[in-house]
């Protein structure tokens, strides 16, 4: 029988709805090296406002995970939205999986839209591709925003019982689940408070998995694989502009202690922990204070340095 009404459709046509009022327009970009590219960008490129591009981390398309206050952000920067690689309608025949490909590919979205300078704010996964970005394209980046993401682990700390699994085949099992029950364990990692949706019936969370975590399974896992591999702190290359890092304290998918790692190694870092918070940030709308904090607080400062 031909499902005729999905929740998660519905939902996710109310984001796009929400995307489109706030000014911003879907756009299919052609890299012509076997990758395509979806990024929402603006309709109207306003010269006196700077740009914005956020990353969205592992689960739904980018949509999902900034639908929730977009409207903010665009009343006050030149927003873009990538979905990254094997998310939303953004994909590859390429063989690469690592954070560094997937900063190269909205690079090249970004040169492409003729964009000179961008600040990046990335969430978990994105973390990862911002902090890449701002390694590799160092003019181009301004200011960074890291969002509860592990960039400073070590392929041993899986090992090491940093994390509260310990098995990365179980746990890009739960990161792209498959089954209602993946979806809840997924959600009880994300979230301080179980929402309302760890409680659903199992045939609303079977739509949400069928319309968000059916395409590219294999090729999501091993996203998650390639982060870790051979991965060392001693071989982190530092990041010379202003960052901010904001982490939840009862963050379980990527532990505090990450963030203080992180801290501790690199310069020109800000730390912020939010209180009776985990990892899904972005859902909590904790996001814009800490983005224009961002720029106040590194304004004041370049107006000083320039004095």
């Amino acid at each position: 029988m031909t499902q005729c009404f999905s929740l998660t459709e519905t939902r996710n046509w109310c984001y796009r709805s929400t995307f489109t009022g706030s000014g911003l327009r879907s756009t299919i970009i052609d890299l012509k090296d076997g990758t395509i590219m979806h990024c929402w960008i603006p309709k109207i490129q306003t010269e006196s406002k700077p740009n914005l591009l956020l990353i969205h981390g592992l689960g739904a398309n980018a949509l999902w995970q900034w639908g929730n206050f977009i409207r903010n952000l665009t009343q006050h920067f030149n927003i873009y939205v990538p979905d990254l690689v094997f998310f939303g309608g953004s994909y590859t025949t390429r063989p690469e999986r690592t954070e560094a490909f997937q900063a190269e590919c909205v690079m090249k979205v970004m040169e492409l839209k003729c964009v000179r300078s961008v600040s990046v704010v990335g969430l978990s996964y994105g973390g990862f591709v911002a902090y890449s970005m701002g390694v590799k394209y160092r003019e181009f980046v301004e200011k960074i925003v890291i969002c509860g993401s592990g960039v400073c682990l070590e392929e041993k700390d899986i090992k090491d019982g940093i994390f509260p699994i310990s098995d990365l085949d179980e746990a890009a099992n739960i990161l792209v689940p498959q089954t209602p029950q993946k979806l809840r364990e997924l959600v009880g990692f994300a979230f301080f408070r179980a929402p309302l949706v760890a409680w659903l019936p199992s045939c609303l969370l079977l739509d949400f998995i069928n319309a968000m975590c059916r395409e590219y399974v294999q090729e999501k896992k091993e996203l998650i694989k390639a982060i870790a591999k051979d991965r060392n702190l001693s071989e982190l290359p530092k990041i010379s502009k202003p960052t901010l890092i904001i982490w939840g304290e009862q963050d379980l998918v990527f532990p505090l202690e990450l963030g203080h790692r992180l801290k501790r190694d690199k310069r020109r870092m800000v730390p912020s922990s939010v209180r009776r918070t985990t990892h899904n940030l972005h859902a909590m709308r904790l996001l814009w204070p800490f983005v224009e904090r961002l720029y106040s607080a590194k304004e004041e400062n370049s107006n000083r340095e320039g004095a």
